[in-house]
């Protein structure tokens, strides 16, 4: 009842709330990706949803524009702007977007890549049984800090506790974890280690 009716209002109606406030924020971090690198405002990347279907997640664009996450050979290249938006998670406001469509919510697991879906176990899927989130369970109690393992166990604990007052704790925490340098993101490096653990995962299987 929570997850198909009341935490799709509060989507909706937050979503549409904030995405109306932020939309000078929106305009001057536009102009700012511009003036410090050549490539598009956004960065668009297929990842994973509600029932295992992919849809095109949309941030602001973080690293150079022919950045390849899956070219293990090179560094991440990120511009001086991306730091900035990635240290105070500023990149994943696009992502309100998804929120008034009905692509994401405010909190649940996040939307990874395709590649994690593909190497998963049945139960492990188990986290996209509800509509990833902007932040979830997971990102609020480590991020980095934590292993795939660790990460999904976060997510499937989430789902089966979840509530309005668990959204609220989450929330709260995640505004805490901001200003915890250690929490940014992995790049290509934590991602491709991540991915030969769930392929391993699978071989084994």
């Amino acid at each position: 009842m929570y997850e198909r009716h009341i935490k799709r209002i509060f989507d909706l109606v937050g979503g549409t709330v904030l995405f109306v406030l932020l939309s000078p924020a929106f305009a001057i971090i536009a102009v700012v990706i511009k003036l410090d690198s050549r490539g598009p405002v956004f960065y668009r990347q297929a990842r994973t949803g509600l029932g295992g279907n992919d849809f095109m997640c949309m941030k602001f664009r973080t690293m150079a524009a022919d950045n390849d996450v899956h070219d293990r050979s090179a560094e991440d290249r990120m511009t001086t702007s991306g730091k900035i938006l990635r240290r105070f998670s500023l990149d994943e406001l696009p992502q309100l977007i998804h929120v008034i469509r009905g692509e994401m919510s405010f909190i649940g697991p996040r939307p990874w890549m395709t590649d994690y879906y593909k190497h998963m176990t049945a139960d492990q899927r188990r986290r996209n049984s509800v509509r990833p989130g902007i932040t979830g369970l997971a990102q609020a109690h480590g991020r980095n800090h934590l292993s795939i393992h660790e990460k999904i166990a976060y997510d499937l604990k989430y789902i089966d506790h979840m509530s309005l007052r668990e959204d609220i704790k989450v929330i709260f925490v995640t505004i805490k974890s901001i200003f915890d340098e250690s929490s940014v993101n992995a790049g290509r490096g934590g991602i491709h280690e991540e991915l030969d653990i769930l392929r391993s995962q699978t071989v084994e299987g």
